[in-house]
């Protein structure tokens, strides 16, 4: 880390902050309390994870519906940190409430959940835009692979801790109840994330910007209907986000419904914790070497590299059979998904006028968002049809080839030149 800036290293300690979010409320503890909270008030199974579909579903309508809004007035000087701000209180603040409401109020539990997801999704948005302040184009592809890879041991631990304190709390060994150990879980969880945005707040400076005019809401609203009216103006920006909701609408199916394919294989609920918990673990390294290999190979090519290994396992999940399949399969996941991610993020800060950051990643959150609807009723429709789920996944393929086809037209970067390795101070 000594290779980073100050601004650097505050930037890629977000990632090690906000991912105890991701798997602790999003991923792992937060829906099982919800379900369980749901049950003891008498709704049903079914409802229940409906009900949770359905809050999920409305809270990523909103963020999408905003992204380019907020990102297009942030652009404006001095902005940007006030509504990273803004939005990561609204998020920590949200996720700590949620160990004080009572078990069996679950509405209320939905209620504050949505409000901290919007509070995390916002508070990405203006978080992947400071890419652009906080390094040159040149050190984008491992400056943001740093980020993904320490997001991924950063989730671990307070996993780990939360997951101890429920697990010790069921065999009677701490005197408290399973729930009161999973809202334990949510407050480690708020103050992780809160904690270690900090060298974030006091390193990192909105550096890009356009200069504040009178109306600044009118004015945005104006040069929002002028790129949107301009759009081959940036023909290669958009080809890009075209690309990449195709191949993230692959990347976020397998992850998001990997817990349930296990499940289908008959894999217990232990075990996929372990897969969850070993994932997590190796993607954090492979995650990084994806960086280091863009800057020999450039982004794109590893970009490409991902895609394949990500058919692979498209062509590997239809003959799956075996739990030994599924590590196997998890494993080839790992190496890629941070990878993937983290260079799709910084491929399109490079692309981007900096000045307009935070507009841009308003519509790369909208692509990314939008991308996670079309995967699962893919992977859906395929399973009841075909009457297997190896197929559903091996549908996915689909995604990864036009995602790879559309990106055949997106120039590189200008301005990027690989084998350039400086160390930032």
């Amino acid at each position: 880390m000594k290779r980073f800036s100050k601004a650097e290293r505050g930037w890629i300690f977000y990632d090690w902050a906000n991912s105890a979010y991701s798997i602790i409320i999003t991923t792992a503890i937060f829906p099982l309390f919800y379900k369980e909270a749901a049950t003891n008030s008498g709704i049903s199974a079914a409802n229940s994870t409906a009900y949770l579909g359905y809050t999920i579903a409305i809270a990523t309508f909103i963020l999408a519906m905003l992204s380019p809004i907020l990102g297009t007035i942030a652009d404006y000087q001095g902005l940007k940190k006030k509504f990273f701000t803004f939005f990561l209180l609204l998020g920590v603040t949200s996720t700590a409430i949620l160990a004080f409401i009572p078990s069996d109020q679950w509405l209320l539990l939905l209620v504050c959940y949505t409000v901290a997801t919007i509070g995390s999704a916002g508070a990405n948005i203006f978080y992947n835009a400071f890419l652009v302040d906080v390094t040159p184009k040149k050190r984008m592809n491992r400056v943001s692979t740093y980020g993904f890879g320490f997001g991924y041991i950063g989730s671990t631990i307070p996993f780990i801790v939360s997951i101890a304190i429920i697990m010790l709390s069921q065999s009677s060994i701490l005197p408290i109840s399973t729930a009161v150990a999973s809202k334990i879980a949510f407050l480690i969880t708020a103050l992780w994330w809160f904690i270690f945005t900090i060298p974030l707040l006091k390193h990192v400076y909105q550096v890009h910007y356009i200069d504040r005019e009178p109306k600044p809401v009118k004015n945005s609203f104006k040069r929002l209907a002028k790129t949107v009216k301009e759009v081959r103006k940036y023909r290669s920006l958009f080809l890009f986000l075209l690309a990449y909701f195709f191949y993230i609408d692959g990347v976020g199916t397998i992850i998001s419904m990997s817990t349930a394919y296990g499940t289908d294989l008959g894999i217990s609920a232990t075990s996929l914790l372990i897969f969850l918990f070993v994932t997590q673990i190796v993607a954090a390294p492979f995650a990084i070497l994806y960086g280091k290999l863009a800057d020999i190979f450039t982004g794109k090519k590893m970009l490409y590299v991902g895609i394949i290994i990500y058919i692979i396992v498209c062509i590997y999940a239809f003959f799956l059979q075996t739990t030994l399949d599924f590590w196997i399969l998890a494993m080839l996941v790992a190496s890629s998904q941070g990878g993937i991610q983290a260079l799709s993020r910084s491929y399109f800060a490079q692309l981007i006028p900096k000045e307009n950051a935070n507009e841009f990643f308003g519509f790369y959150n909208i692509f990314g968002k939008f991308a996670a609807i079309m995967g699962p009723f893919l992977v859906g429709l395929t399973s009841q049809l075909t009457g297997h789920t190896n197929m559903g996944v091996f549908s996915l393929i689909v995604l990864f080839i036009i995602g790879g086809i559309i990106l055949i037209f997106v120039p590189e970067p200008k301005g990027v030149s690989v084998h350039d390795n400086a160390t930032v101070k």
